[in-house]
C-alpha cells in the first residue's frame, strides 16, 4: 500500500450529544498512511468524541467517516473503566482481542517492555487495581500497542507518566512506522513527532487541517488569530464612525435621512465582513487561591511515610514541617506511592503526618474523584461557596470559562479538562489552609498552565504538590522537596 494513501476521511460529518450540544458541524479532513497527527482544541471541543467517530463508538448524525477496508484501529483510552480494574493483567490484555490469542503472555512481556513497565515474573496475574495511576496509564498505552494497529489513537497518553515514561513513549512514536493520531496537552512531547495538526474550533464546530510540526502550527494559528483580531478592530472603528454619522444626519431631517440610511447600510455591510475569531483560544483569567485566615505556626509535620518497593510497602522516616506560605514537592518514579501518600494526608489518615486541627484541606485529585459526577457544576461549586454570594461564585466560574449551560451540566458529562477547571474553581471558593495537588496539569489546555502555575506560586498557605511536568514545577516556588525514592 502506498505511503501517501488516504486511510481515513471525514466527509461533511456532523455530530452532537443533543439538539443544544453540537460538537462537529460538516467537518472535512483526511489522514494519510504513515503520518503522525496532533488534535488541538479547547477543553470540551470534542477531541475525544472525534476518536469515538473513528472507532465507530459514535455514529455521525450527518456525513460519512470513511476508513479504508482492512485498516485496523486501536485506541489508548484516558482512564481504565471501573469494571476492568479488578481484572488480572492477562485478562485485561485478552479483552483487547476479539479472538483468543495463544501467544498472549510473550506479547504482554514485549509490550510492557515498550512502555517501560517491567514487572516481576508474576506480573500477568497481578490485579490492575494494584498498579499506581502512572502504571495504569502505561497499561492503557500498552493495551493499544499490543494490537499492532494500522491506525493508533492515543488520548492523553502522557497523563500520569513520569519523565522516564514520557521519554520512552516519545522514542517509540518517533520510530513508529504506522499512522498515529494523538490528543495531548504536552507541547514538547507533541512537537517531537507531529507532522500535522487537526484544529477543532469549539465555536464554529469546524476542523482546520495544518501541515507542519506542533510549534510551527501553533504559531500559524496565533498569527492568523492576531491578523483576524486586527482586521476586526479596524472594522469596528469604521462601523462606529458610520453609526455616529448616521445618527448625526438622521437628526437633520429631509434629504439627510437618505444619507443616514446609506451610513447604516454601510455599517451593516462592514459587520458582515468581521471574522469569526477563535473565541476558544481564550485563556482562563489570572486567579488567586486565598489561604485560610488566622493560621499560625506549624500546619503539617511529616515524620514518617510509606512507599512501595517491589510491590511491598516500606516505611521511611522524614522530618518535614510546613508552615504558612511553604511549598513541598513530592517526587519519585511511577508506582512508588506518591498518590497514595497524598490521599492519606488529604484524608488526615497518614501515619507519621500530623495536620493542625481546624486546617481546611483543598485536595486536587488527578482522577477527579473528589467531585460528585452526579452533581451539576452549579451544585458542585455551591457546595464549597457557602460563604460567597451567588454573584461571586458565578464570577469565579466565568474566570475558568465555566458559563451558561456548562453550569447546569452534570460534572460527569464534562470533558476531563473541564472537570479540572471545575476543581480549580472549587479551590478558589474553598480558601484552603493546606493545598494538596496530585498532577494538576493532567488534561489541562496548555494555554491555562502558566496561569495555574502563577496562582500556585503565589499561594500563601501550606502546599504539597506532585507533578511530572518540569516546566510547570519550575514556575512554582518550591521550599522543600521530598524524593520518596532517595530517602
Amino acid at each position: 500500500m502506498a505511503k501517501d494513501e488516504t486511510i481515513l476521511r471525514f466527509e461533511k460529518v456532523s455530530f452532537g450529544y443533543s439538539e443544544n450540544k453540537t460538537l462537529l458541524g460538516e467537518v472535512d479532513f483526511a489522514i494519510r498512511r504513515g503520518t503522525k497527527t496532533t488534535i488541538m482544541g479547547q477543553n470540551g471541543a470534542g477531541k475525544s468524541t472525534l476518536f469515538g467517530l473513528i472507532t465507530k463508538e459514535n455514529t455521525p448524525e450527518e456525513g460519512v467517516v470513511n476508513v479504508v477496508n482492512g485498516v485496523s484501529i486501536a485506541l489508548s483510552r484516558q482512564v481504565i473503566p471501573r469494571d476492568e480494574l479488578n481484572l488480572t493483567v492477562r485478562e485485561f490484555f485478552a479483552k483487547c482481542f476479539s479472538k483468543k490469542v495463544y501467544d498472549l503472555d510473550p506479547r504482554i512481556d514485549d509490550v510492557l517492555e515498550v512502555v517501560n513497565l517491567k514487572g516481576h515474573t508474576k506480573v500477568h496475574d497481578r490485579i490492575v487495581r494494584s498498579f499506581s495511576g502512572g502504571q495504569q496509564a502505561r497499561l492503557l498505552l500498552a493495551s493499544a500497542l499490543i494490537q499492532n494497529p494500522d491506525l493508533l489513537l492515543l488520548d492523553e497518553p502522557t497523563n500520569n507518566l513520569d519523565t522516564a515514561g514520557i521519554e520512552h513513549l516519545t522514542q517509540f512514536l518517533k520510530s513508529y512506522k504506522k499512522t498515529c493520531i494523538v490528543i495531548s496537552h504536552d507541547a514538547d512531547f507533541l512537537n517531537s513527532f507531529s507532522d500535522g495538526v487537526l484544529y477543532l474550533d469549539v465555536y464554529t464546530r469546524k476542523i482546520e487541517q495544518y501541515v507542519g510540526n506542533y510549534f510551527d502550527v501553533r504559531e500559524q494559528i496565533t498569527a492568523r488569530q492576531e491578523k483576524e483580531n486586527r482586521k476586526n478592530a479596524l472594522l469596528a472603528k469604521e462601523i462606529q464612525e458610520n453609526k455616529d454619522k448616521a445618527n448625526f444626519f438622521a437628526n437633520k431631517g429631509g434629504q439627510m435621512r437618505l444619507v443616514a440610511r446609506r451610513m447604516r447600510d454601510k455599517a451593516e455591510e462592514l459587520e458582515e465582513q468581521k471574522v469569526d475569531t477563535r473565541k476558544e483560544d481564550k485563556t482562563i483569567r489570572p486567579f488567586i487561591i486565598h489561604a485560610q485566615q488566622n493560621m499560625t505556626g506549624e500546619i503539617v509535620h511529616i515524620t514518617a511515610f510509606k512507599t512501595i518497593k517491589n510491590h511491598k510497602p516500606v516505611s521511611k522516616k522524614a522530618n518535614i514541617s510546613l508552615k504558612k506560605n511553604q511549598h513541598l514537592l513530592l517526587q519519585g518514579p511511577n508506582g512508588i506511592g506518591k498518590s497514595t501518600l497524598l490521599e492519606s494526608i488529604a484524608k488526615n489518615e497518614a501515619v507519621g503526618t500530623k495536620i493542625t486541627p481546624g486546617v481546611v484541606i483543598g485536595y486536587y485529585r488527578q482522577d477527579f474523584s473528589t467531585l460528585n459526577f452526579d452533581d451539576t457544576v452549579y451544585q458542585s461549586l455551591s457546595e464549597v461557596a457557602v460563604k460567597e454570594s451567588e454573584e461571586k461564585m458565578r464570577s469565579v466560574a466565568a474566570g475558568f470559562l465555566i458559563t451558561g449551560d456548562v453550569m447546569q451540566t452534570k460534572v460527569g458529562n464534562l470533558s476531563e479538562g473541564q472537570k479540572g477547571l471545575v476543581a480549580f474553581a472549587r479551590l478558589v471558593l474553598q480558601k484552603p489552609g493546606l493545598l494538596i495537588l496530585d498532577e494538576p496539569t493532567n488534561h489541562i489546555n496548555f494555554r491555562h498552565i502558566p496561569v495555574i502555575a502563577e496562582a500556585l506560586n503565589t499561594y500563601e498557605g501550606a502546599m504539597i504538590i506532585v507533578s511530572h511536568v518540569p516546566d510547570f514545577v519550575a514556575k512554582i516556588r518550591i521550599d522543600e522537596t521530598l524524593d520518596l525514592d532517595q530517602i
